[in-house]
């Protein structure tokens, strides 16, 4: 996009997104006078305050800067008949499922349609349970999707079934950059986050791992202790979209994810909220506003008396377009078994390829050929080749 470009488009964001040039000014922590020799090309912003001022628009755009997904899932069922909760609960079909001869989470078994797992036990108490974790609910909203249900008809259906909810994430999408977490870190540093939680962590992803560079530039904030039945994660999924799938940041369509995690009672008093209002602004809102605010000092005042901070206002609803539940339906992939491949196999399946090449030999060629499939892969390739509708009931 040429620099004219760019200042024609701005003119006309502002104007649809009904904002004065003052009002984005003061968005933009600049004089109205410095934004209007900006919007008429009489001055070249940095490229620093470019992407301030974009940010700063974003927040007004008319369509609602956040939306909730669900994003972790795990309902366990007071039976041990698992077909009834894959076939009755699930409306999937069993034949379908990889059946596994072993469990986790103390369960003896489990079976599994891509990322969608079902442990079973013979164990009255333990039962049948559900599990489904970020890649789990975006594959299962297709599923839902395709038979004409939502998430509110599907978690209204294992109520009914006495299902107990045993641990539910809600995972609000920044898609303009509301919530700025290095900010956000000081601020709990700087003692300016009032909340009920006793403890916070800050993380960047490069104190995990070093393997990767581009890893080592996101922002994580945890608040809360992990090991409690409520905690909020917030962080930068940019970031991370870069890091594991090489998507530029400007591209990524959610610049921050703010996450609660809810175990126990805690998940089910949310999940009742949630059907009984269908409001996903009220159901995160009220929990988020219970445990923190984050405040700007001020000098003479007790914390209780401080004002929200700005940002942080808008984030939590003033001046902004309602949120709602949305879902990102995406079919099962064998994506993360070909980078498997491709980084722990293909170097020595390549070297041995040339060897075969120098030597005149087909030693990797009669293996392929020789080797034999077994029940477990050939249903590999049973949900790889057959469509949604095949699978659902």
């Amino acid at each position: 996009m040429t620099t004219k470009q760019w200042h024609e488009n701005l003119k006309e964001k502002r104007i649809a997104y009904g904002l004065s040039q003052k009002k984005l000014a003061q968005a933009s922590t600049i004089s109205r006078q410095y934004y209007n020799q900006i919007e008429t090309g009489k001055r070249v912003p940095s490229d620093e305050r470019k992407q301030m001022i974009e940010q700063a628009l974003e927040r007004f755009n008319p369509e609602s800067p956040l939306d909730m997904m669900i994003d972790y899932v795990r309902l366990r069922f007071p039976t041990t008949d698992v077909k009834e909760v894959i076939q009755k609960t699930l409306r999937l079909k069993i034949k379908y499922f990889l059946h596994q001869d072993f469990g986790y989470y103390g369960y003896s078994e489990h079976f599994v349609l891509g990322d969608i797992m079902v442990l079973v036990s013979h164990e009255e108490d333990k039962g049948v349970l559900l599990e489904l974790k970020g890649r789990g609910t975006r594959q299962f909203e297709g599923y839902l999707d395709a038979q004409g249900r939502d998430w509110y008809e599907f978690f209204m259906d294992c109520l009914i079934q006495k299902a107990v909810i045993k641990r539910l994430d809600l995972a609000i999408n920044d898609k303009v950059g509301l919530l700025n977490i290095p900010t956000l870190t000081k601020k709990c540093a700087d003692e300016e986050c009032i909340s009920v939680f006793r403890s916070f962590k800050s993380y960047r992803s490069g104190e995990l791992t070093r393997r990767d560079e581009k890893i080592g530039m996101g922002h994580t904030l945890y608040i809360g202790s992990l090991r409690s039945d409520i905690y909020l994660c917030l962080y930068q999924k940019n970031y991370e979209e870069y890091a594991k799938k090489n998507i530029p940041l400007s591209d990524t369509e959610t610049k921050n994810r703010f996450e609660i995690r809810l175990k126990n009672e805690r998940a089910l008093y949310a999940l009742k909220d949630l059907l009984r209002h269908e409001n996903p602004e009220r159901t995160a809102f009220k929990i988020i506003n219970r445990y923190l605010r984050f405040c700007d000092k001020e000098k003479g005042k007790p914390r209780s008396e401080w004002k929200l901070n700005d940002d942080w206002k808008l984030f939590i609803g003033e001046n902004r377009q309602a949120m709602r539940l949305t879902t990102k339906p995406e079919p099962y992939t064998f994506d993360r078994t070909l980078r498997w491949l491709a980084h722990q196999v293909a170097p020595s399946l390549k070297i041995a390829t040339k060897l075969d090449e120098l030597h005149n030999t087909s030693h990797i060629k009669d293996m392929i050929s020789k080797a034999k499939l077994k029940d477990k892969h050939i249903t590999l390739l049973k949900q790889q080749s057959v469509s949604i509708d095949e699978i659902i009931l």
